[in-house]
Formats: structure tokens, sequence, C-alpha cells
């Protein structure tokens, strides 16, 4: 399905976000007292920050869970608007919701994973928020499922929304793994790819899951050049009521946004770089015409394989074959520098693509006989 241009209008425009990156959306994870908010308001502002962010409504994964304050929460976020000239964001998951946050003078709102990937929720939510000029960000849904993603901001573009943006936030896996959500960048890439334009945070903290690893993600955004963080901060995280191990203190943003994070250029004027990059492009441009000429030359000899499996009426998938030619090509790549995942995604695909052609080679045959 062709990708539809979206109506967007440019972040800095937004009027709560300045140039240079990155725009930071900071504050805890949830709202738990009027105390807390001021305190830790009062703490992110020092450090320039401008948007405030804590959680209202929280939909948890288990009954008896802390699932926010509710409406009261957003009296003592408006407070801290008021005392240090902060904008203030909130999740918001029903029409109930944003009613309850332009009452309250909320700036900006978000939709949670659990949210985006809910066409019902996401279409309530923007009925809500037509004639409204209020910002939204849509994080991506819990599973990796880019359509959907595309489709929560189609509905909101649809209905008027032009400060949209979205919010990566990894996505849920059931391995064992190093970050609590996985950040699959590929596809935080290839939605980059599609929508160029479009405002684009990372969430550091629901990816990582610990504070151990808030800087690390940080800086992978960085690197690819995208355009804000979402970081949870809490004046006293171990007191927290909800994910105490992925908020850091005021004191230690401040640490990791202003000596830690290293913002990379998205480009340069200078003769010498633009004349060694694109020497370089060029060296590129050359290695993946061989590579396509090698897949093509692998994808005849496959199609011949097919056709021979075919006269001698042999099934089209040998499991030992294929075990021994990855284990094979996986040990050839650790000789030159390539990871075993990197060897082991391409040429997966590069074997379904065979398995499909020689399928296609018997399928043709079966239809003849017919």
């Amino acid at each position: 399905m062709a990708t539809k241009k979206l109506d967007l209008i440019p972040l800095y425009e937004w009027g709560m976000f300045t140039e240079p990156k990155p725009s930071v959306v900071a504050g805890p994870c949830s709202a738990e007292s009027e105390e807390q908010i001021m305190e830790t308001a009062k703490g992110l502002r020092k450090l320039g920050i401008n948007v405030f962010r804590a959680g209202i409504w929280k939909p948890r994964t288990h009954p008896g869970s802390f699932e926010g304050v509710g409406a009261e929460g957003l009296r003592w976020m408006q407070k801290a608007k008021k005392e240090y000239g902060l904008k203030i964001a909130t999740e918001v998951a029903s029409e109930k919701h944003v009613f309850e946050c332009l009452k309250f003078g909320v700036d900006l709102v978000w939709l949670g994973a659990r949210t985006t990937a809910n066409p019902f929720l996401v279409q309530e939510i923007a009925d809500a928020l037509k004639d409204t000029d209020i910002p939204v960000l849509v994080k991506n849904p819990v599973n990796p499922d880019i359509e959907l993603w595309i489709g929560a901001l189609e509905r909101l573009s649809r209905a008027g929304v032009k400060k949209l943006g979205v919010i990566h936030r990894g996505f849920t896996t059931l391995e064992e793994k190093k970050y609590r959500n996985d950040p699959q960048w590929q596809i935080a890439i290839e939605f980059r790819r599609k929508f160029p334009d479009m405002p684009f945070f990372v969430d550091p903290s629901h990816i990582s899951g610990h504070v151990d690893y808030v800087r690390e993600i940080s800086q992978r955004a960085m690197d690819l050049g995208f355009d804000g963080l979402m970081i949870e901060s809490h004046c006293s995280p171990s007191e927290a009521l909800s994910d105490s191990s992925q908020q850091l203190t005021p004191a230690q943003l401040d640490d990791m946004l202003n000596r830690q994070l290293e913002v990379r250029n998205p480009d340069s004027d200078s003769p010498q770089w633009k004349e060694n990059i694109h020497e370089l492009r060029a060296k590129i441009d050359v290695i993946d015409e061989s590579i396509l000429a090698a897949l093509s030359s692998r994808m005849q000899v496959s199609r011949q394989i097919g056709q021979y499996k075919k006269e001698n009426n042999i099934a089209i998938l040998q499991t030992s074959r294929w075990d021994a030619v990855l284990a094979k090509v996986i040990e050839k790549g650790r000789g030159y520098g390539l990871s075993e995942k990197c060897i082991t995604d391409i040429f997966n695909t590069i074997h379904e693509e065979s398995v499909e052609a020689q399928n296609q080679i018997l399928s043709d045959s079966s239809s003849r006989q017919k």
C-alpha cells in the first residue's frame, strides 16, 4: 500500500521546542502527589527542560497495580505549568481523557503503545481532537506492525491534527534480552524513510527499562539523527509507584544531556567532507551493484536446482543441506568481521527467496498437469 503524505506542521513551529537537537520531554512516569510533581518540575526547569510529562492514567498489565491518580494529577501539573513556565504533556487513551486534558490546559498529548494498537480507540481520540490545535505524539504499537502505526497517524491527520509526531518506545519481546523492549532500529529507520518530515522522538526509558542503559539508547537515537527524546525523570526514583528502575533523577538527566550525550550534525558544508563522502558512497554503489549481480547469479543456479528437483520428484526443502550452508557462512562471516545475526538475517532472506522460486517451478508444473 502506498504511503499517504500527511499535512504536517514542523516541530519547531509547535511553540514548545527550540533548536538545536535534541528536543526533550521529561518528567515522572506517573503523577503521584503534588509535592512530587512540583519538586520534579522545579528540578527539570533548572536544566532548561520546557516540556514536562507525567502519566495521569496508567494502563497497567495486571489489575491491582498503580493505575494513576486521575484528573486530580492534572491540577498539580497545571500548577507546575503556571509556577515554572512549563508546557505540560500526558498520555491519553480515551475521549474522556482528551476532554480532561483540554479542560486543564495540557499542551501536548501522546497515545501509548496499547492505544495505538487499537484502531477504535485511536478513532475515538481523533474525533475528540477535532478543531483543536494540540500537538499529538503517537507511540509505536506493542508489536512491530508499522502499518498499524501509520494507520493511527492517518486517523489523526484526517481529524485535522497537523502538529503530529511519533515516539519509538521499542517492541515487546518474549525473549530474554538486554533491554526491556526490543528497539528493532530497522523499523524506526524504515518509518523515518517513509516519513522524513515527521517529528521523531525516542523513548530510551521504555526501551531500556533501566537507568544504566538510558544513555546508550539516547546516544543511538542521536547517532541516527532523530529529533528528540522522551525521558522519565523523578525527584526520588526509589520511591516511585511505577517503573522506578528506569527513571533518572533531574541531576542524572542533567549529566547525561549536558556532559555525556553527543549530538551529531545532519550534514556538513565542508568541501573536503563532501568530496570524501562522495568518493566513499561511489564505492558503496559499485559494491552494491556487485552484490545484486551475485544474487542474480545465485538465483539462476537455485532455479536450475529447482528444475532438477522437479524432474527427479524431490522435495524443495532440504533442511540438513540448509543447516550446513548456514553454519558454513556464519563461520566464514566471522572471519570477515560480520556478526552472526547479520549473516543469518541475510541468508535466511536469500533462502526464502530461493525456496519461493523453486516452489514456483513446481507449481507451474502442477498447473500444466491439470
